[in-house]
């Protein structure tokens, strides 16, 4: 076969760039003058610059690749930025670096999935994966590859109804299939929490067009509330309060959904005091369903800017909240955690919404208000360690750290200032870029039982001033 047999040598794909086609073959004669004619008929030769360069690389430190790859990454980063800035383009973050730490202290091996590289769950897991999360096909791949026993979702755009299968191949999907698949969509979980279950919730409707929504607009009454059926984080979501505000809520919720799925949820205005947050925990082998100590928030723009652990809420309030959690996460089925919201009106508790994992309001945990934070409750649970009880160790706050401008590579200046103050901590998530508004970390505070709740918050807020986001 020798002399059939060709050789290829090439310059390493790492140093290609436009215009090199650097390498040659070994060959029998008839042979690489064939090649030679085909060659000199589709490209030119290589010039001497680019010969010079190839002798540079072949011969170069390896170390300098450490230094391309960071010129990739900044490159890559900088364009991820822009495409979340495109309406209807998103790129999934997930907010589950936390979970991941929590599952290696126990023994854990993880494999963080995405759709894009160095995402903050990436930076600390055994391994990852970057799909296109919606594709069904390459979900079926990675779970063949990496045979999990267990498949935690975190966001909200990924093919949920694949998870069904999985389960019956003997994956335990967190919290279960049918819980994934309702609390990803906010129709099918408004529909079992209002029809099915009997809950109290606002009026609504669901409109799959900007005449549709007119007509829901009508009929719920203004002002009302709008959102994607499936987005997280205030994505989309706006208040309409006149018929000009209509097209363009229709516009801005479509460009904010996630998903492959083009339709909203129309809520009337519910005229609440506050509104909380119910970390719920659900538990396998008949063990009864947890509580956490409520949670208070604010919002901006649909999303959280400050959260308190406990809320102050009546014995009345609470016992009903409770009943409402428990009822809507038995009916999902399956063990975890569940972040499950409530407005507090003085006509009694309103169902607002639900997510299956750690809720970022319940960022507040980690402040060690409790004996266990969110992430090792939810880690707890799905892998059926008993939790025998959640007790209230202190009061504490949480406060975002928001981004203000766009950038491939954001910097913090002003963290020693938090690092000095007592009873304060903090968390940066290692997103890769910036953009207006987004979460880039969370200030944490907290306090004794008796320590007043508001002065705990105020502490959290007045310190997140002192961080600076650079672009």
């Amino acid at each position: 076969m020798l002399d059939k047999t060709i050789t290829v040598n090439g310059v390493a794909k790492a140093f290609a760039m436009t215009g090199w086609r650097i390498g040659y073959i070994g060959a029998p004669e008839f042979i690489a003058k064939a090649c030679t004619k085909i060659q000199g008929q589709v490209t030119s030769g290589a010039n001497s610059i680019a010969q010079r360069a190839t002798i540079a690389a072949v011969e170069a430190d390896p170390k300098v690749l450490n230094h391309m790859v960071e010129a990739f990454h900044k490159r890559r980063d900088l364009v991820v930025g822009l495409i979340q800035d495109i309406p209807g383009m998103k790129i999934n973050v997930p907010e589950g670096k936390e979970f991941v730490i929590a599952a290696q202290r126990i023994g854990q091996t993880v494999i963080a999935v995405d759709s894009y590289e160095n995402a903050p769950a990436m930076q600390v897991a055994h391994g990852f994966e970057v799909i296109n999360m919606l594709d069904g096909a390459a979900l079926d791949s990675i779970i063949a590859k990496h045979q999990p026993d267990f498949i935690v979702p975190e966001i909200e755009a990924i093919r949920t109804e694949r998870f069904y299968d999985y389960e019956k191949q003997g994956i335990t999907v967190v919290p279960s299939a049918k819980a994934a698949n309702f609390t990803m969509n906010r129709k099918a979980i408004r529909d079992l929490a209002a029809k099915e279950l009997g809950l109290r919730t606002a009026n609504y409707r669901y409109a799959t067009s900007a005449k549709e929504l007119q007509k829901a607009v009508a009929e719920v009454g203004k002002p009302c509330v709008v959102k994607p059926l499936m987005s997280s984080s205030g994505k989309g979501q706006s208040t309409i309060k006149t018929d000009e505000d209509i097209s363009k809520a229709w516009n801005y919720a479509v460009e904010g959904s996630r998903g492959d799925v083009v339709e909203v949820i129309v809520e009337a205005f519910v005229n609440f005091h506050s509104e909380i947050t119910l970390l719920t925990v659900t538990q396998n082998n008949d063990l009864p369903t947890l509580f956490c100590a409520p949670i208070g928030h604010r919002q901006e723009r649909g999303d959280y800017q400050e959260s308190w652990q406990p809320a102050r809420i009546s014995d009345t309030a609470l016992f009903e909240a409770q009943d409402m959690a428990e009822k809507v996460t038995e009916a999902l089925g399956g063990a975890g955690l569940f972040g499950v919201e409530f407005f507090l009106t003085d006509e009694g508790v309103y169902f607002s919404e639900l997510s299956p994992r750690p809720h970022d309001t319940g960022m507040v945990t980690l402040a060690n208000t409790q004996n266990f934070n969110e992430f090792e409750l939810h880690l707890r649970a799905i892998l059926s360690l008993p939790i025998a009880e959640i007790t209230q160790e202190k009061n504490g706050a949480s406060a975002v750290l928001l981004a203000t401008e766009n950038s491939a590579n954001p910097t913090f200046s002003g963290i020693e200032n938090i690092a000095g103050l007592p009873k304060t901590d903090f968390r940066l998530f290692g997103k890769p870029t910036s953009r207006p508004y987004r979460r880039m970390g969370v200030i944490l505070t907290n306090d004794s039982l008796e320590a007043p709740i508001e002065e705990i918050t105020d502490r959290a807020k007045e310190a997140a001033k002192l961080v600076t986001i650079h672009p």
